[in-house]
Order: C-alpha cells, then sequence, then structure tokens
C-alpha cells in the first residue's frame, strides 16, 4: 500500500521519471494497480524501452488484467507500435466496449482507420455509445464507401437513447457532413433536445466544410450560448471564404467581442489574422499579429500569405526576415511565391538562398517544388528549375504545369511538348491549366514559324 500511495503522488505531480524509478527498485513487491500506474507512466513520458521491460517481466495473472491490457494498449498506440497492439488486442479473450474505443481512437490517431473497420466487423458485442462516437469517428475520417456504407448503417440501428447523447450525436453530424449528406446532419441536429457549443461547433464546421458559408453564419447568428475558441476560428474561416458585406459586418463584430483569453489562442488568432487579410484589412490584422505573445510559424505563415494576397510582396519578405523559428512546407512554399512576384535582385537572392536551405523532405513536397519551380523560372534560371524538376521523386500534374509555363515564360515553348510525351508515358492526365499551357505553346510555336515564313 505505501508504494502504492507513493507512485500515485509522484505520478499526480508528474513526477513520472521519479515514478518509474521507484517502481523499478520495488518491482517484486508492485500490485496489478502499481503496473497500471508505471505503464501509463512510461506512455506519458514516452519512455517506450522502459514500457517494454515491464510488459517483458509480467506474470500470467497481470497479462490477463483488464487494466493492465487497456493500459498496454494506449502505451502501444501512443508509441506508433500498430503491430504490438493488434497482437495483444487480438488475444485479449473477453474484450470490454472500453478496449474497443481505446483500440479504435489509437488506430484513428495513427492514420490507419481501416483497420478499425476491420476490428468492428470482428467485433462480437453490442457498440455503446463511446464505441459508436469512435467508429462514427474513423468513418469520418476515412469517407470511402466502405465508410459511408458502415457510418449510415450504424446510425440506423443506433438506439433512441444514444440519440439524446451529444457526444454521439455530434460525432454522427460530423460524419455525415464529411460524407456531404447535409441534409441527414441537419436531421440530428434538429432532433437533438439540447444542444452544446459542440454540437453547434460541428455542424457549421460541416457547412464550411461543403462550401455553405450563409448556412454556417445563419447558424451561428442562432446561437445563445458560450463560445469557444473553436467557435470563433469556424466563423472567422467562414466570413473569410465568402468576404461580402455580410460576412465582413459578422467576423468584424464577432473579432471586436472576442474576450482576452481567445485571443492569446494561436489557432484563434491566426484565422482571424487571416480573415482581415482577406477583407483587405492589413492594419487590422497586423495589430492582431504584433499583440500574440508566443507567435508560430503558422501565425507568421498567415500574415505572410495576407501580404502576398494583397500585392504588398516586400512586407511579406520583411517579416520573413524576421522569423528565427524552424520553418514549415507551407512558409517556403509563400515566401518562393513571394519571390516570383517580385522578382526583383532582393526577391532572387532571398529566393535562391531559401531554395538552397530547403530540407530535403520538403523537396518531395508537390505544392512546395511547384512554387520553386515557377519562382525560378519566373527569375529565367531554366537550369535550376529543369535541375528542380529532375529531382522530384513523385510529380504531379502542378509540377509538369509549372515547368511548362516556365518554358513558355522563357520563350522555349518547343520544350513543352517533350515534357508532355512524358506525362503519357507515365499515363498522367494533363488537367485544365497543363491543357491551356500546351495551347499557348502551340500558338507561341505557330507565330515562330509564321515569322521564319514572312
Amino acid at each position: 500500500m505505501a508504494l502504492n500511495s507513493t507512485m500515485k503522488k509522484l505520478f499526480d505531480s508528474k513526477q513520472y521519471k521519479e515514478a518509474l524509478n521507484l517502481f523499478d527498485q520495488n518491482f517484486k513487491i508492485s500490485t496489478d494497480s502499481t503496473i497500471d500506474m508505471a505503464i501509463k507512466a512510461c506512455t506519458i513520458s514516452k519512455d517506450y524501452k522502459r514500457g517494454i521491460r515491464i510488459q517483458q517481466k509480467l506474470s500470467f495473472k497481470s497479462r490477463n488484467n483488464s487494466y493492465i491490457q487497456a493500459a498496454l494498449l494506449c502505451f502501444y498506440l501512443e508509441s506508433k507500435d500498430i503491430d504490438n497492439a493488434m497482437h495483444l488486442f487480438s488475444s485479449i479473450t473477453n474484450k470490454s466496449n472500453y478496449m474497443y474505443t481505446v483500440m479504435f481512437k489509437g488506430l484513428i490517431t495513427n492514420n490507419v482507420a481501416e483497420k478499425v473497420l476491420d476490428l468492428f466487423d470482428e467485433m462480437k458485442i453490442e457498440p455503446d455509445q463511446f464505441t459508436l462516437s469512435t467508429l462514427f469517428n474513423a468513418c469520418a475520417v476515412l469517407n470511402n464507401n466502405r465508410a459511408m456504407k458502415t457510418g449510415k448503417r450504424l446510425l440506423d440501428e443506433m438506439p433512441e437513447n444514444y440519440r439524446n447523447n451529444n457526444i454521439t450525436s455530434t460525432s454522427a453530424i460530423d460524419m455525415l457532413m464529411k460524407f456531404g449528406d447535409v441534409e441527414s446532419a441537419e436531421r440530428i441536429f434538429r432532433s437533438m433536445k439540447t444542444k452544446n457549443i459542440i454540437t453547434y461547433n460541428a455542424t457549421i464546421k460541416g457547412y464550411v466544410g461543403n462550401e455553405m458559408f450563409e448556412k454556417a453564419l445563419d447558424l451561428f447568428e442562432q446561437i445563445h450560448i458560450s463560445l469557444t475558441n473553436v467557435t470563433y476560428t469556424i466563423v472567422f474561416n467562414a466570413c473569410a471564404k465568402l468576404c461580402n458585406d455580410r460576412a465582413m459586418k459578422i467576423g468584424k463584430k464577432l473579432l471586436a467581442k472576442m474576450p482576452e483569453n481567445s485571443r492569446n489562442d494561436n489557432i484563434t488568432s491566426n484565422s482571424a489574422i487571416n480573415m482581415l487579410m482577406k477583407f483587405g484589412d492589413v492594419e487590422s490584422a497586423e495589430r492582431i499579429f504584433r499583440s500574440i505573445k508566443a507567435k508560430d510559424i503558422i501565425t507568421y505563415g498567415a500574415m505572410m500569405k495576407g501580404y502576398v494576397e494583397n500585392e504588398m510582396f516586400e512586407k511579406a519578405l520583411d517579416l520573413f526576415e524576421q522569423i528565427d523559428i524552424e520553418l514549415g512546407d507551407v512558409t517556403y512554399t509563400i515566401v518562393f511565391n513571394a519571390c516570383a512576384k517580385l522578382c526583383n535582385d532582393r526577391a532572387m537572392k532571398i529566393g535562391k538562398k531559401l531554395l538552397a536551405k530547403m530540407p530535403e523532405n520538403y523537396r518531395n513536397s508537390n505544392i512546395t517544388s511547384t512554387s520553386a519551380i515557377d519562382m525560378l523560372m519566373k527569375f529565367g534560371d531554366v537550369e535550376s528549375a529543369e535541375r528542380m524538376f529532375r529531382s522530384i521523386k513523385v510529380k504531379s500534374t502542378n509540377i509538369y504545369g509549372a515547368l511548362m509555363n516556365g518554358y513558355n515564360l522563357n520563350g522555349e515553348s518547343w520544350k513543352c511538348f517533350k515534357i508532355f510525351e512524358e506525362m503519357k508515358e507515365k499515363d498522367i492526365i494533363p488537367d485544365e491549366i497543363a491543357w491551356n499551357i500546351l495551347i499557348g505553346a502551340c500558338s507561341k510555336k505557330q507565330d515562330s514559324n509564321t515569322k521564319l515564313i514572312d
């Protein structure tokens, strides 16, 4: 008992390393309750090796303790050890709904939601409201034919008493909105007796996801309960997308009323900056930017993107040169776009220096590489653009389009046809933009032929 209470005190005060050291020293007298705590401490402190050592020393009795099994599942899934989690789960004879929920959540987090439906197909017990919610989440993430079929069947068979559970119904709304089945989502929303802010958020977010921005604002104006940071973020996004008089009025009014604690939330403030930049209100966006205490790379990205959209390219580069934190792939894309638009000595210097420093993993991002190729072509540096193109392992249509467009800009239209042949060989179907570039190349070739005849 003394070991248990001391471990609990250390665990509750987040002294996980100390708790685990104590556990190691007293393993022989540890109870299942202490073992459960130790595995949880390994999970939180991300001490994978120690967790595996504990698991290997467990007695047969402890291995069959349902709490320890659940703790081990969490440990494996948090450690991204899917194989061990699946192996352990399959060995458990009496699987509870709690076990299924833990497993399903972990698989979703590890981006293997398809495995959730595989396990559900083998499930021998009726899912409770928590398991159902997680299944709806998995179907929403997958959003394929199998997920739609499974999700809608689960919803049809859902017991009536679960429909009044906000968590389950909100997950169902989110799933249906992801499927594009707005009408069914609205039916569930209307049927709910007591709606909380999470339900409103899910429905408004669903409208935004389905590009029904006016409906998102209509529902927002019906809310008579306290808003959360998520509400502010979603509504700012809806206003940014609409960008009409009504959206500007609602967005600015909401921003003025936003409490101070929400202003210190980076996600919310980033959405507000994005909205104001879309409105063309650069000054207000700059005020919010200055007021943010801890700026992350997304904040810088939102601000620079806003400058680019408002054709303030020099300001975008000024801000870029102030960044003293690690860059993300989006930052590279925005700065390359700004440099391509400016195309002066400063832009060329910054753009080429940034490209030289860009990590290898970002070079395989088609969006970032497309921006880099476009920038180099705008600089007239065809050779570097071609080198970049050749270095990309998996090329999208956009990459081919950027290269062909660059050839047109630099008077080398004939090279477009060579690239088009490569696309045909690799079964890459040109999009509308690529076709337009090719048509442009044909007309330029025709013009040059006409000049030769003249």
